[in-house]
């Protein structure tokens, strides 16, 4: 028998070994996978946006200077006979020289006109110095801020000079060569001044008869004409039959109606322009000259044509700032067929009056975008027809599916729409919202949602049009359009909606009442869309935001109580937080709300999500605000009782079967070097020390639910915004929070609840206290800073009359101290934070260099440290080198912008993991077909039978005494836990890795990378989940969650375990916290030292059962059966009990054997269809039942002093512990075939006494863990070296 270790490393597997694979394996659930667990609850980036013209300019002024001297020719100019004559398509010689001049000067005032109506025009003939000077002087001043386009004809005059020199005319002679205006100094605000000229200065003017003299006048003023006339003296005009230029003359139609020729062919121009610009400039550059002012975008636009007719004829033109060549784009190529498919139609349409044939051109452009949208790859260049898409809007015939290719686009990503805002696509889809056409509407909310999730700036520009209107709208539709998109519209409705109420205006407040938005979103309530209950219940929480008359109509519509309903959806949280968080005055009514608010909010204490509970902080904070000198009362009483009242000094000895815990000690830890993996702080950072204390209650489904806070000595450093006039900053506390937990216990606190409404502010502070010590970070670093700023105002404020009648928080002297009742001492750790990732060592602050002096508020002087000494007093400051945090008044978890994201990324894309190209899809592959390899070969190794297992092939010395150890399923690593941490190690890596803290785990695998379940080492009963674990760099808790509330603080291990056995007494000692992970339903069942097995739903994150065990001892043992729905259990008294989860609570009891007459070590149920129960106790006897057998079918003895016990999930075979220092293997028949006593390799060294062990899940490998430190993997066979 071989074992190929390599196998674990390649994906290579041939066609029949797919068709055997078990596909059941790849419709396993996925847990842990969702976008929650895998990034930071946070928005978007602002987009910087580049698209939005701040500084927009008008030209408003426009200056008509021209020298033309008609009749004379310049003396430097030899012109042709015949020559091009034509002066804005005037002949000057066709009339008198003052008359061609006034009228050429009206004509090109006519062509600017139609580019700029509303400019002020001041026309110069023939000017002199004086005149130029006056106005140029006059337009600037009255310009102001804005533009003053300067036109310049000096074909009457001589040429420029080398200098750049313009000449004008005086009063004496024609021709004044000595005042170049381009002597004269510019003044600042002309410094970035745009200049267009007609060539280069060597260049000479065409003067080709067939064209005018001013041809660059004629590109940048009268661009269809007279590139209509310079197509037809091409060449490829021939091609078109019976078309001259007189023909030409006689288009039909209006340049500003797109229905006809000329309309329509400026349409096009306008858009091949507009894209050639887009793909050529630089995006600030194209915003500049194309967006910025509409008279310069035109001439811009037109200067492109007359770069490429000017070329022919060897003139460059010249521009400042100067453009790229564009006179080759291959666009131009489009324009030519354009121009060739409107003149081929001209000679019927004029002498037979045919009807025009509308150019296909915009519908061939939109086919090549969606060909570009259908067809590209991820990383290629923007589609080239984007700008062209823009003008399609304005047509009704080809805007539907405009909008419908535009929202494929913006739909790519974020990149996507900033293109299409960067191209000026957004006045054009604000004016659509003005549109009444129905079936625009899920083309027009998709487009929205879009732009609003990049940039949520838009939200004014809606509110000032009153765009929310067309989106209240929307909503009342019963009869929305359906599209490919309609699963989303609604949603994106009312994504917009919450976008629009987050600025909220008075007015559109209103308006928003007044179309219903609250009752429209409260009907959506119980919609099965979750994507619209997330978005109808944030839009309802910001809607009623700092906004009373919404708060009112939400009472009047009993939208709280409607929200009751979704009271686990963290948006119901967040909608009810600011609920109660609204800033309006408060009455009797008001005030009675809040407090059944958040009494119904206090029941998610526990949930499962930490996204819920940290949204339940920031909803409480609210309520903390708006009642701040009642809290502020609490907080005092809570301190002065915690003053007054002194604790005894923790126990030295505990329970029997218990370890005494390490006292307080700032020194680090024992840690080895490692190579390739890292620390991760854990269960035992001095966040979660010590929380067993179970001194507060608070009713959770009508039981009692015991709180554990932890240390709460450090916080996350955050920007305070209150503070001290000194600039102090003051923090609770872990004894503080401990002495105020241990006073307000439910015997003292009893007689004040519901009597009056005081105590809903002393339940929410112990609330409060609870989430201080959540095992997730962040929940209790948000809790720590509302903590605090509440008792910070009421020490440093006036001490604020008393809400409480009692006279005194406490009424009953405090109990006599039992070892269940006091304390455990903390064991404070301190890592290294380079060895640690930023999302754990964010809220550690780092230990000052030197401790100055300080005098604390109240005491006497102390130094500072890291960690605050035990007798420390209430307020003492905080240490010097950190930073404490306080509460925001807008203190937010970045929820609702983290929502948002969901729009800004593609909605319409197949998911990776569906998607069989994509990297995420074929290492699921590669998994998938590794599992089963491994499955398959090491069945072909059990199938034959295992007759030894004693061959050592792995040995390793562990920091600590191993307590759990656990194969990982498919990769050739174990991970090994002692007291204080868990080491990972490779069968081929040397040393083993540290990863500290946590004792107990279990590993959740399936088609996805592994995750790590961690469990507290003082079993508080809290479940922690991480992933790369092994990762040097980047170990990352993915969630953490209170999995049993009401643990009785123990400890394990070995010492436990011996005890029981030599105690012999049932019950004796406790079992900690046992979890089973059911892989096929995603379902985590968690018992211990508590009277029921809860199940946990890891999909919802939540409680879904309690099964009450039915007994008066803790559960040691628990295994779970999917297919029968069955759990087994193991208890302390020795019985085993099965219990049916899909039956009710007290019928789920099924069946109980009692024929072990000490703690069980061991229960499992084996997952067959017909499989049994096999069950082991500490005195060594090995039971087999039948579920439908009251009586055990068979009994092994085995060893005596049985400390540990597994059984194989695939062979017939089961290994035994014993403090006696061996290991005996059996089969199934109860035969030994194996017994290890010693170690291979130390000159026959025994091995110590047996903590734990765990056979591989397929492998028969099995992992030894001894007293003496040492970790040993014994096999079948030897390892392939």
């Amino acid at each position: 028998m071989k074992m190929d270790l390599e196998l674990l490393h390649s994906p290579a597997v041939g066609p029949a070994e797919e068709e055997e694979a078990d596909m059941s394996d790849w419709n396993l659930p996925l847990a842990f996978m969702k976008k929650r667990h895998s990034e930071k609850i946070e928005g978007s980036k602002a987009l910087a946006q580049s698209w939005r013209m701040k500084d927009r300019m008008k030209t408003v002024s426009v200056a008509l200077v021209l020298c033309l001297n008609v009749g004379v020719d310049p003396p430097d100019v030899v012109k042709t006979s015949p020559c091009a004559r034509l002066e804005c398509w005037i002949d000057p010689l066709s009339m008198s020289p003052q008359k061609a001049l006034e009228t050429i000067g009206a004509n090109l005032q006519k062509q600017y006109e139609n580019w700029q109506p509303r400019a002020r025009y001041k026309q110069s003939l023939d000017p002199t110095v004086d005149e130029v000077k006056k106005l140029c002087t006059s337009l600037r001043r009255n310009a102001k801020e804005e533009r003053v386009l300067f036109h310049y004809n000096g074909h009457g005059v001589p040429r420029p000079t080398v200098n750049g020199e313009i000449w004008v005319f005086n009063k004496v002679a024609a021709i004044n060569p000595n005042h170049p205006l381009a002597q004269m100094p510019l003044p600042p605000s002309m410094k970035n001044c745009i200049q267009l000229a007609a060539c280069e200065a060597l260049e000479l003017l065409p003067m080709n008869p067939d064209l005018p003299a001013d041809l660059f006048t004629s590109c940048l003023t009268t661009p269809i004409k007279i590139a209509l006339r310079w197509f037809c003296m091409q060449k490829s005009a021939k091609l078109v039959p019976g078309v001259t230029l007189d023909l030409i003359e006689k288009i039909p139609g209006r340049l500003n109606d797109r229905r006809t020729p000329l309309g329509e062919l400026n349409w096009i121009f306008t858009a091949i322009t507009d894209t050639i610009a887009w793909n050529v400039l630089p995006r600030d550059l194209f915003q500049k000259l194309f967006r910025q002012d509409l008279l310069v975008a035109s001439l811009f636009r037109n200067f492109l044509l007359a770069e490429r007719i000017m070329r022919s004829y060897n003139c460059t033109p010249v521009s400042s700032p100067r453009l790229p060549p564009t006179y080759m784009h291959a666009m131009w190529q489009a324009w030519d067929l354009a121009v060739d498919i409107c003149l081929s139609q001209l000679p019927t349409i004029i002498e037979e009056g045919t009807a025009f044939r509308h150019s296909p051109f915009f519908a061939e452009q939109l086919t090549a975008f969606q060909v570009w949208l259908t067809m590209g790859v991820e990383n290629r260049n923007p589609p080239e027809q984007l700008p062209i898409v823009l003008q399609v809007l304005l047509s009704q015939v080809h805007r539907l599916r405009a909008l419908d290719l535009l929202g494929r686009f913006l739909d790519l990503g974020p990149w996507a729409v900033s293109l299409a805002l960067s191209v000026g696509i957004f006045p054009y889809v604000l004016k659509l919202l003005q549109s009444s056409a129905r079936e625009l509407r899920p083309l027009l909310v998709f487009i929205w949602a879009k732009i609003l999730a990049v940039d949520s700036s838009c939200q004014a520009d809606l509110v000032k049009d009153n765009g929310h209107k067309y989106f209240l709208s929307v909503l009342a539709d019963p009869y929305m359009p359906v599209s490919i998109l309609q699963s989303h519209i609604v949603p994106m409705a009312v994504f917009i909606l919450a976008v629009i109420v987050t600025q909220l205006h008075h007015g559109t407040g209103e308006a928003c009442l007044q179309g219903n938005l609250i009752s429209i979103c409260l009907e959506q309530l119980s919609d099965p869309h979750p994507l619209l209950r997330q978005w109808v219940a944030i839009c309802l929480g910001r809607i009623w935001q700092n906004f009373d008359s919404a708060r009112w109509c939400g009472v009047r519509d009993s939208a709280h109580e409607k929200l009751y309903s979704l009271l686990y959806a963290v948006r119901a949280v967040f909608a009810l937080g600011t609920f109660v968080g609204n800033s309006a005055e408060r009455t009797d009514h008001s005030t009675t709300i809040d407090h059944n608010v958040a009494m119904m909010l206090a029941l998610l204490i526990n949930d499962g999500s930490p996204v819920v509970r940290k949204e339940l902080v920031v909803a409480l904070s609210h309520l903390v605000v708006q009642y701040e000198s009642n809290f502020c009362t609490v907080a005092l009483q809570f301190m002065e009782e915690e003053k007054n009242y002194a604790l005894p000094s923790p126990a030295n000895t505990l329970e029997p079967g218990n370890l005494t815990p390490v006292r307080d000690s700032p020194a680090i830890p024992r840690l080895r070097s490692v190579n390739s993996y890292t620390n991760i702080r854990a269960a035992t950072t001095v966040r979660n020390l010590n929380k067993s204390l179970q001194n507060l209650n608070l009713n959770e489904e009508g039981g009692p639910l015991a709180f554990s806070p932890g240390n709460l000595s450090t916080s996350s450093s955050a920007s305070s915004t209150l503070g001290s006039p000194d600039n102090d900053e003051y923090l609770l506390s872990f004894e503080t929070v401990d002495k105020m937990r241990r006073v307000s216990s439910y015997s003292s606190l009893n007689s004040l609840i519901g009597v009056s409404f005081n105590s809903v502010y002393t339940q929410i502070w112990r609330v409060l206290l609870h989430l201080a010590a959540d095992p997730f970070p962040e929940v209790s670093d948000l809790a720590m800073k509302v903590l605090n700023s509440i008792a910070y105002k009421a020490t440093m404020n006036a001490r604020p009359q008393r809400i409480l009648d009692s006279g005194s928080l406490t009424q009953s002297a405090p109990a006599s101290p039992t070892s269940k009742g006091t304390a455990p001492p903390r064991t404070r750790f301190t890592f290294p934070p380079t060895a640690l990732s930023p999302p754990l060592t964010s809220s550690l602050p780092s230990p000052p260099a030197r401790a100055p002096p300080y005098t604390p508020t109240l005491g006497g002087q102390a130094p500072h440290s890291h960690q605050f000494p035990r007798t420390r007093k209430m307020f003492d400051k905080g240490p010097s080198g950190s930073e404490q945090a306080y509460m925001n008044a807008n203190l937010s978890t970045g929820l609702c912008d983290w929502s948002a994201k969901y729009f800004a990324q593609p909605v319409m894309k197949i998911p990776e993991e569906h998607d069989v190209e994509s990297q995420v899809r074929k290492e699921r592959e590669w998994r998938f077909l590794r599992n089963t390899r491994v499955r398959r070969q090491s069945q072909l190794i059990t199938q034959r039978g295992v007759t030894r297992l004693d061959d050592q092939i792995f040995i390793n010395r562990n920091p600590g005494v191993p307590s759990v150890v656990k194969f990982h399923p498919f990769n050739p690593c174990i991970a090994v836990a002692d007291k204080d941490s868990i080491c990972f190690s490779s069968f081929c890596l040397w040393p083993p890795p540290l990863f500290p803290n946590p004792l107990a785990f279990l590993y959740l695998h399936s088609l996805l990378p592994v995750f790590l379940i961690s469990l507290h080492p003082l079993d508080d009963g809290a479940l922690r989940i991480w992933k790369n674990f092994a990762d040097q760099r980047n170990p990352e808790m993915v969630t953490a969650w209170q999995g049993l509330s009401d643990m009785l603080p123990t400890t394990r291990g070995l010492a436990r375990r011996v005890s029981i056995y030599l105690d012999r007494t049932k019950g004796q000692g406790g079992a900690g916290m046992v979890v089973d992970w059911e892989q096929e339903t995603g379902l985590l069942m968690a018992s211990g030292d508590v009277r029921v097995i809860r199940i946990w739903d890891t999909e919802r994150e939540m409680k879904v059962q309690d099964i009450p065990t039915g007994a008066d001892s803790c559960v040691t043992s628990l295994s779970c059966d999917s297919q029968r729905s069955l759990i087994a259990a193991g208890l302390g008294d020795g019985s085993v009990r099965i219990y049916d989860r899909r039956m009710g609570p007290n019928e789920c009891r099924v069946m109980t054997y009692r024929e072990h007459t000490s703690w069980v070590v061991k229960a499992h149920l084996q997952k067959q269809t017909d499989g049994n129960i096999i069950s082991v106790s500490v005195d060594g006897d090995v039971r087999f039942f039948e579920l439908r057998s009251p009586d055990s079918v068979n009994v092994l003895q085995t060893v005596k002093g049985l400390t540990a016990l597994d059984i194989h999930p695939q062979a017939n075979l089961f290994a035994c512990g014993s403090m006696n220092q061996f290991i005996a293997v059996y089969n199934a028949n109860g035969d030994v075939i194996s017994n290890i006593k010693y170690y291979d390799g130390f000159m026959g060294q025994r091995i110590g006494a047996i903590s734990c062990l765990a056979f591989h899940p397929y492998w028969p490998h099995l992992a030894v863990g001894s007293n003496d430190y040492y970790m040993s993997i014994y096999s079948a066979e030897k390892r392939l070296r």
